[in-house]
């Protein structure tokens, strides 16, 4: 059986590399491209497409809102996630708006075709540097409530780069918005979470598991 599948991904230079590694594989066909949520939905309303693969740090909608809206229109599709990031509640967030797998942008090879096989047979695929993550969330309860953090995506993925030490000018190369626009995210960070320097940010990120550094 062919499986018709879009990328979607604001790094083109990523899709087309992705292109390359899944059109090596026999049955597999990337029948479009999209650099951002509202050109997705508009994509899988004109093709048949059986899998998305989806950033989910991508500019205007991200890939967790857009994962929700493709699915309420189009419920048989297969969402996988990519990221940059490993942090658990991404990962949380996207199952609950109903994505099948999930892999780190860094394990995108072997690990995304692995994920393919899964969900084209309904299966759920988390990548290895996830999965503990998320099985330690189940153990220990709320984390995967929907609605648990008061952060925003959006607002976690800054909060994982300002506590990695990124400046608020890098953020905004990296996210491709305004640094005015970072720090309105800093300002409702520590609002949110009542804490008042970059310092409580980091330790508040390492203690959730939004980073990976080490206190």
């Amino acid at each position: 059986m062919n499986l018709n599948i879009v990328l979607a991904d604001d790094h083109q230079m990523f899709r087309h590399a992705l292109r390359a590694l899944l059109e090596k594989e026999d049955g597999l066909t990337v029948v479009g491209e999209a650099a951002d949520g509202e050109a997705l939905l508009r994509l899988v309303d004109e093709r048949q497409v059986d899998i998305v693969c989806i950033d989910i740090g991508m500019p205007g909608m991200n890939g967790i809102e857009a994962t929700r809206r493709l699915l309420a229109q189009h419920p048989a599709i297969r969402v996988i996630g990519l990221s940059a990031y490993s942090d658990r509640q991404f990962v949380i967030d996207l199952l609950n708006a109903g994505a099948h797998g999930y892999v780190t942008k860094a394990a995108a090879g072997e690990d995304l075709l692995r994920a393919i096989h899964n969900v084209r047979h309904g299966r759920t695929y988390l990548c290895p540097e996830v999965a503990g993550a998320v099985a330690s969330a189940l153990r220990f309860g709320t984390e995967l409530r929907t609605g648990s953090t008061p952060l925003t995506a959006r607002e976690r993925q800054v909060l994982q780069l300002i506590s990695e030490g990124h400046t608020s000018a890098r953020i905004a190369e990296r996210l491709h918005v305004a640094a005015s626009t970072i720090e309105v995210h800093r300002r409702n960070i520590m609002r949110k979470l009542d804490l008042h320097s970059v310092a409580d940010l980091t330790r508040y990120a390492i203690r959730n598991g939004i980073s990976q550094a080490t206190e």
